[in-house]
């Protein structure tokens, strides 16, 4: 894909370098897109074409440029690297904001601080492997800190990961924020019925209890987990529904587990009726940096059940956490949470309105964009040190 570029004769380019294209990174990359072109920046998004990044973010005004990039190092490296910088040179970018781990890689050893650099890990990527993986990706970030200006993170107990990793970096925090008003409207409080717009699941009764869970069907988002917790929960709701929205590379393995009283949707284009549609959200992960669906549930007036790993303790509203928190892979724990909040419907909404109002007041999708927007300024107008590397040919 090469687009013509119609850009101003003044003005900021940001080349966001992304991988992956799908889920919470995506959403994430996205919304800041979006802003970013409403306020003038030239926003420009590398991305690989699979996938819906690419004409997402380029129906929101982005320059779209295909960066062929897989999830996972690997052979074609060298490759993806070569292409990273091939693309810097067309783009000619005031700042390089490098999303996820895979592009945080490439895209570093492209740029090598040549033009400055902003990496947001989006959940460390040591946290993901194990092992001499882990270990390596953990010499990794320690390393690639001499090319990196700023490393965002998205909640402050990301950012203590990275510490406790040994990652001496510039760091800013600046938590996910969410269209308040796409989620929040129309979706009040009230609970349970599946809107007409959905489409038709069988198996789902009116005003049976819901609990949706939303996010890419993968080890990380734990609904592996959420199954093995499920049985307990049906014993003491037998009329109870769970509903798993989104696909990938699990989704086979998950189907073959689920008993009937599990539904899958597959990938949908907009979440937002499912909240809407739920008596009770869960996201039962191993490891982030701050999820985006609680928020998004939260915004629609949804209470949430959330493992306590990085940025959920952050995202909820205060006091809540004995409530809605429960240890990572514990089905246990998780099955009691979500059964104590089914069986009361006024603590839920009441936890419900608090959560909306939370994320009313401190995760909207326009105040990230304006501390994105601080950082971009704070990195740009730092000189560049000679000693920095060319761009490879």
């Amino acid at each position: 894909m090469q687009p013509e570029r119609h850009r101003p004769g003044t003005g900021f380019t940001a080349l966001h370098l992304v991988q992956p294209v799908d889920g919470g990174v995506a959403q994430v990359v996205l919304d800041l897109v979006a802003a970013q072109v409403a306020a003038g920046v030239q926003a420009v998004v590398g991305c690989p074409a699979e996938g819906p990044l690419a004409a997402a973010a380029a129906r929101r005004g982005a320059e779209v440029h295909v960066w062929r990039a897989t999830r996972a190092p690997g052979p074609a490296l060298v490759r993806e690297v070569a292409d990273a910088a091939r693309l810097v040179r067309l783009v000619r970018p005031d700042l390089v904001h490098a999303h996820s781990a895979k592009a945080g890689l490439a895209g570093r050893l492209a740029v090598r601080g040549r033009v400055p650099t902003v990496f947001q890990p989006h959940a460390w990527s040591f946290e993901a492997v194990g092992g001499v993986t882990a270990r390596l990706a953990g010499r990794w970030e320690r390393w690639a800190v001499r090319w990196t200006d700023r490393i965002v993170c998205v909640s402050d107990a990301e950012r203590r990961t990275g510490e406790r990793a040994g990652i001496e970096a510039a760091w800013s925090v600046v938590r996910n924020g969410v269209e308040v008003e796409r989620f929040g409207a129309g979706g009040g409080t009230g609970e349970g019925a599946v809107p007409a717009a959905l489409p038709p699941l069988t198996g789902i009764e009116p005003d049976a209890p819901l609990v949706v869970c939303v996010g890419r069907l993968c080890r990380q988002k734990g609904q592996d987990v959420l199954l093995r917790a499920w049985p307990s929960v049906v014993r003491r709701f037998p009329r109870a529904r769970l509903v798993l929205v989104g696909d990938g590379p699990d989704a086979g393995a998950l189907r073959a587990a689920a008993p009937p009283s599990v539904l899958f949707t597959g990938a949908v284009p907009d979440t937002a009726a499912w909240y809407r549609a739920a008596d009770l959200v869960v996201l039962p992960s191993r490891w982030e940096g701050m999820a985006v669906a609680p928020l998004e549930a939260m915004a629609s007036g949804r209470a949430v059940v959330l493992t306590d790993v990085d940025g959920a303790r952050e995202s909820l509203p205060p006091g809540r956490e004995a409530l809605c928190l429960t240890p990572p892979e514990d089905p246990a724990a998780l099955a009691a949470a979500i059964s104590t909040l089914l069986d009361d419907g006024p603590l839920r909404e009441a936890i419900g309105r608090q959560g909306q109002q939370h994320v009313l007041d401190t995760h909207d999708v326009r105040q990230t964009a304006r501390a994105i927007a601080d950082v971009y300024r704070a990195v740009a107008a730092v000189p560049r040190p000679e000693r920095r590397e060319p761009i490879p040919q």
